[in-house]
């Protein structure tokens, strides 16, 4: 990983950054210079002194489409002397964002998204960039620079010096393919709801155990499709 981690945004609306970026962990780590971020104003590179970046979709429809000729120069201008950095665009019909994916690209040099908007891009553009649509979930923003943020706050908290503790990313929900247990402080008796037994106990290894077993069912209830997969792969483990 390069000295800096790097994260550069094409937006519309470039003054939405940097937003919940710029504070807690992450906005203390982009202050200490653990990482970059820029913005690049897509409108920069419009057709005309109004910045015009979209037109209609051939073919009839609603909605307008990004124009492939405007993105394709932001994309030459912003990954200008950083070819290394991975071209990714938010979008609702992408793979969805997973935390290995996060932590392949926190583990690089960094990332460049962009933000899609109206009814998306131009496909042309997306297939001669080779852009790696993502999605963060089935539904729908009115712009992708939500998405981008929570892209990269999630990449940001695991580089190294931005959490407090650096075990504190292995035991989260998503990094073992389960939900993570239940968490519980002072007091221990609130409300007549007691805190378990077994967490005041000081027995490490039947914490341990409590806590996956109660990964395990939460997974189980409210994520099947995580659990099937925890399932396939312990029993691919065991054989």
């Amino acid at each position: 990983m390069t000295e800096r981690w790097q994260s550069k945004v094409l937006t519309l609306f470039p003054e939405m950054f940097p937003g919940p970026l710029g504070v807690s962990l992450a906005g203390q780590g982009l202050k200490d210079g653990l990482w970059s971020l820029e913005t690049v104003n897509i409108r920069d590179f419009g057709l005309d002194k109004h910045g015009t970046v979209d037109d209609s979709p051939f073919g009839g429809g609603p909605g307008m489409v990004m124009r492939p000729d405007v993105i394709d120069a932001a994309l030459d201008a912003t990954a200008q002397g950083s070819p290394e950095l991975p071209l990714l665009v938010t979008s609702p019909r992408g793979l969805p964002l997973t935390q290995g994916r996060v932590r392949e690209l926190a583990e690089g040099p960094g990332l460049i998204v962009l933000c899609g908007r109206f009814e998306g891009l131009d496909q042309r553009v997306v297939e001669e960039r080779n852009l790696e649509e993502v999605s963060l979930g089935d539904f729908v923003l009115s712009g992708g620079e939500p998405a981008a943020m929570a892209m990269i706050d999630a990449c940001v908290r695991l580089l190294p010096g931005v959490m407090g503790k650096a075990e504190s990313g292995f035991e989260e929900s998503f990094e073992t393919g389960l939900l993570e247990y239940p968490h519980y402080t002072r007091p221990q008796d609130w409300k007549g709801r007691r805190v378990p037994d077994v967490l005041l106990s000081g027995h490490h290894e039947n914490i341990r155990n409590w806590r996956l077993q109660e990964a395990e069912t939460l997974t189980r209830q409210r994520r099947p499709d995580l659990w099937a997969r925890y399932s396939r792969a312990a029993a691919g483990e065991s054989t």
